[in-house]
């Protein structure tokens, strides 16, 4: 029901984005879209593409005076750097083309496969796309479903936990204490809670720009406030946790994805694993923990939903790998794009853009309605309805 598609190359004209499903009538912030899409381009050991762009929405379609229309809504995000390269990656005929070919794929990158199943001579025609500059139409259309869910109190969080072989537990959400947490993650260059963490963070990112390396790393993305009852078992495709980690581990570089305590969970026995349920009156049904990350049989139980994403560094090396050259067949050093060191923080933000779309796509298939406020009676029904035995959490 809640679709939406990207399009665009890194240097060509612009990046599109299109969103189907959106209710009419709400209320839409254009300067929250565009500080979304600021947080995406700071972070330590971001490479020297994010001193050119400056990246702004352009809304053509679907939003009227503020307020979404139910129509699609289509925008682009310009590309400012196309300036740089209209004779390479313009629509005709591009003289100096040959000039940017790519025929020495990077081991870890979209380069050599995609030349193999598209038959492309000049791997330019795959990186282009491939290149993580697409992640900037998923977070703008993550800022729109972000606006959605806030509507009715679901907010989106994200925090670096480690960086190369840096790593902590991460910042304790507790009752009250979202924005403190806020404060402090978006305070860190490298998007982590814990001050000191993250300034070892940023020694291993500038110990790595001196070898010439890249770094990977892992970051948490929630959502808090989301209603039990999202998502479903009766098949496999509707299990909230599979959507989950499919967003998750479609953004560029993300290997691994867990929810909860997965990766744990595999080696504890369950008494020690399964969150057990108590109640009060007061209360409701509640936890003493959430090691489940706020999903059980695939549907939403109340709790904080999160999980883990697990980045690779990054392929393009400043000190190349071994790599063959595709025109001579012979052996050379893979191709050197301009690239970050680290993009850990910068894929943080990414990942609470998707856990956005799927928590707001799950609402919309469980709620309906074509207006904003046809989705809240339908809403209010459901919440008056479990109001028995769950009560709102306010983090």
């Amino acid at each position: 029901m809640l679709k939406f598609y990207t399009a665009g190359e890194s240097h060509g004209r612009g990046l599109v984005g299109i969103i189907e499903g959106m209710p009419a009538g709400l209320e839409i912030d254009q300067d929250q879209i565009n500080q979304e899409l600021r947080r995406r381009q700071q972070g330590y050991g971001r490479g020297g593409r994010m001193k050119i762009e400056k990246d702004e929405l352009n809304i053509y379609s679907g939003v009227r005076n503020c307020r979404t229309l139910g129509t699609p809504i289509a925008f682009i995000i310009d590309n400012q750097d196309h300036q740089n390269w209209q004779d390479i990656m313009g629509s005709g005929v591009c003289e100096k083309a040959e000039e940017k070919a790519v025929r020495r794929p990077r081991p870890g990158h979209a380069d050599l496969p995609g030349a193999i199943k598209y038959n492309q001579a000049d791997m330019r025609n795959v990186l282009e796309r491939a290149s993580a500059r697409e992640t900037a139409v998923r977070v703008a259309a993550g800022a729109f479903f972000k606006q959605l869910l806030a509507y009715f109190n679901i907010y989106i969080y994200s925090e670096v936990i480690s960086i190369g072989d840096v790593n902590y537990p991460g910042y304790k959400l507790e009752a009250g204490k979202l924005e403190e947490f806020i404060s402090k993650v978006e305070a860190s260059p490298v998007r982590c809670g814990s001050l000191q963490v993250g300034e070892e963070m940023m020694q291993s990112i500038k110990q790595a720009m001196e070898m010439g390396e890249s770094l990977g790393g892992c970051f948490t993305v929630g959502a808090i406030g989301v209603l039990p009852g999202l998502g479903s078992h009766v098949t496999w495709e509707r299990r909230l946790d599979g959507r989950i980690a499919a967003a998750l581990m479609s953004i560029p570089a993300i290997k691994g994805v867990e929810i909860g305590e997965g990766i744990a969970s595999a080696s504890k026995p369950g008494s020690q694993v399964h969150d057990q349920i108590y109640y009060t009156a007061d209360q409701g049904v509640y936890r003493r923990s959430n090691q489940a990350g706020g999903i059980e049989g695939g549907i939403s139980n109340g709790e904080t939903i999160w999980a883990r994403a697990y980045m690779k560094p990054i392929p393009t090396l400043m000190k190349p790998l071994d790599s063959v050259n595709t025109q001579s067949w012979s052996a050379e050093k893979a191709v050197v794009e301009r690239s970050d060191v680290c993009a850990v923080p910068a894929a943080s933000v990414v990942g609470e853009a998707m856990m956005a779309y799927v928590i707001a796509g799950s609402c919309m298939e469980k709620f309906g309605g074509d207006s904003i406020r046809e989705l809240e009676a339908r809403y209010n029904d459901y919440r008056t309805y479990i109001e028995k035995v769950w009560k709102w959490k306010k983090i």
